[in-house]
């Protein structure tokens, strides 16, 4: 029996034609594929580093709802720059979005290219809590 579920779409989620699911959930963990600063209609929007993360850290926080997640339960986050001396204006903004103490273990670097030009590239890992009750 397949386990997993595939998240191709959500209200919230960039709808377009690649090849894709935005999350992929196997038992108790989602996957997140790399998101950008896209709109719902699937264009890209062009702004500020922080705008640009604002945006696709949104899309991440959205395909982790549309996998039945909380922003709170990711675990681990992968981010790609196309100039690295833009991390201290993510990292304010890294700082508002995961508190204190619970911030997801990261990795960060910079790509020779992103999709569209793009400024950034966040990609998620969630695990939900395998207590009981």
């Amino acid at each position: 029996m397949d386990d997993r579920k595939f998240i191709t779409t959500g209200a919230d989620l960039p709808q377009w034609s690649n090849p894709i699911s935005h999350a992929v959930v196997v038992n108790n963990m989602c996957f997140i594929s790399g998101q950008l600063s896209v709109n719902v209609k699937g264009e890209y929007v062009v702004g500020t580093i922080k705008e640009e993360a604002i945006r696709a850290f949104g899309n991440v926080f959205s395909a982790a709802k549309a996998a039945g997640f909380d922003k709170s339960e990711i675990v681990y986050v992968d981010i790609a720059f196309s100039d690295l001396t833009e991390v201290q204006d993510v990292n304010d903004i890294y700082m508002d979005l995961f508190p204190e103490g619970k911030r997801p273990a990261r990795t960060i670097y910079e790509a020779a290219a992103l999709p569209f030009g793009g400024k950034i590239k966040v990609v998620a890992t969630a695990v939900k809590s395998m207590k009981n009750g």
